[in-house]
């Protein structure tokens, strides 16, 4: 076991952040959806998941000299105005020699990546690499800033984000709990959701729905969660956290801002959102600042919400068949029964460009599989989408534990599941660990 690292982990969840910015849901099963994603985030998908291209899912980090991500200071967190001339809305630009703000000098020299006629609209796809992102990690719109990133007002009031309004959608649960609930949403608390996914999959009894009602009717209650304190940043004194059932979601189409669940209309992994950031900000309001649940340490959240202990694994010191021995030893066939999680670099000496692995980013590790002579460790993304592509998985079905009980997990579906070869697991990821 290593010593606890100083984690800021986070990465925002681009298809919630996509439909939260546009205020409408999208179908990302169609070919024309990643463009969408493109245009909205004003990012190419290919440079999305790593922070040395600057990308919007890592507002308000920088990388640090060791590849990993940290917090900017407030003062280096620059919010966009239609008037800012370095940084303009690209949407205002309406000739070719606009394009001088955003640093391009000479546009016989720019060399084109890809080209579309359509009709008498010529689509070009421009390589600039020295561009002003204008949603980068330092420079923010308005819209985005409220919504992932709030700097200013005191997190001790009632908060609401921009477009965003506080109501009862749905019921504690609708069956039962299930790694597959959680969902992140539009800000940078992967770890707490990979925490949540980690802990209804290794103890699923720990999500306890306790409630009481308020007023003379059954329609009016609070819910009571409880969390651990375990030292450090985004911490607080042990405490019974008390909640309604409202929470955040798009004034113009009622879809979910923030955490929301996999069953539609289940509130659990949202109130469980809502609760922990009035306990980290030591709020009295029903409405506390979800964005100041961004970036963390996902080993201490998981204690956090089972008060037991955490404990580290580095990966750079340990060979890809020790980091499958440690996940074997916290589970029981197959299965973890410990909850585990894991987290990636900032950025990778080859860039995790091209592999659908995020960099700043928690995984829940669901256990491990031997298939065809090779070890693999199960993980789950908690956007709930988005696995790796061209690298070392299994593809196919893995049983774990009792099938009467335990469903099997299909690591072919597009949920976010998927089975990593140790070594790669290694290379990709910095840590992995366990609360017990």
């Amino acid at each position: 076991m290593d010593k606890a690292p100083k984690l800021s982990i986070g990465a925002i969840n681009p298809y919630a952040l996509t439909e939260t910015l546009l205020g409408r849901k999208i179908d990302w099963s169609k070919k024309n959806s990643i463009k969408i994603m493109e245009d909205t985030l004003e990012t190419d998908y290919s440079e999305l998941f790593d922070m040395k291209f600057n990308s919007p899912i890592y507002a308000g980090l920088k990388l640090n000299k060791d590849n990993m991500p940290e917090p900017l200071k407030a003062s280096e967190i620059k919010i966009r105005t239609l008037e800012d001339a370095e940084t303009p809305d690209i949407s205002r630009l309406k000739k070719l020699s606009e394009l001088e703000k955003l640093g391009i000098k000479k546009l016989s020299d720019v060399k084109i990546k890809s080209g579309l006629i359509n009709k008498d609209t010529l689509e070009l796809k421009l390589d600039i690499p020295n561009i002003n992102r204008t949603l980068s990690k330092s420079v923010l719109s308005e819209a985005l800033a409220s919504i992932v990133l709030n700097k200013s007002g005191s997190s001790k009031k009632d908060w609401t984000p921009q477009n965003g309004v506080w109501v009862d959608k749905g019921d504690f649960f609708n069956d039962v709990v299930e790694y597959s609930d959680p969902i992140q949403g539009a800000v940078a608390n992967c770890y707490f959701i990979a925490a949540l996914n980690a802990v209804a999959w290794a103890d699923p009894y720990r999500i306890v729905h306790r409630n009481r009602a308020t007023a003379t009717g059954e329609t009016d209650r609070v819910n009571a969660i409880k969390f651990y304190s375990k030292g450090g940043g985004k911490d607080a004194p042990t405490k019974l956290v008390e909640v309604t059932d409202k929470t955040v979601v798009n004034t113009s189409n009622s879809n979910w801002i923030y955490c929301r669940s996999n069953d539609n209309n289940e509130i659990y992994p949202a109130l469980y959102e809502k609760a922990f950031a009035k306990w980290v900000t030591k709020t009295n309001s029903d409405k506390p600042d979800i964005t100041k649940t961004a970036w963390g340490n996902c080993v201490k959240a998981t204690a956090q919400l089972n008060n037991k202990t955490p404990h580290y694994y580095n990966t750079n010191s340990r060979t890809g068949s020790e980091l499958y021995s440690i996940v074997r030893a916290n589970s029981m066939s197959r299965k973890t029964i410990h909850p585990m999680t894991a987290w990636t670099y900032g950025s990778s000496d080859k860039s995790y460009t091209g592999t659908n692995v995020v960099g700043s980013h928690c995984y829940a590790v669901l256990g491990w599989a031997y298939k065809n002579r090779k070890k693999y460790i199960v993980l789950r993304n908690p956007w709930g989408v988005t696995e790796p592509a061209g690298l070392n998985t299994y593809q196919g079905l893995i049983s774990f534990f009792d099938e009467s009980f335990w469903r099997p997990i299909n690591t072919i579906g597009n949920d976010g599941v998927f089975a990593l070869e140790a070594n790669s697991f290694k290379t990709l990821f910095a840590g992995i660990g366990v609360a017990k």
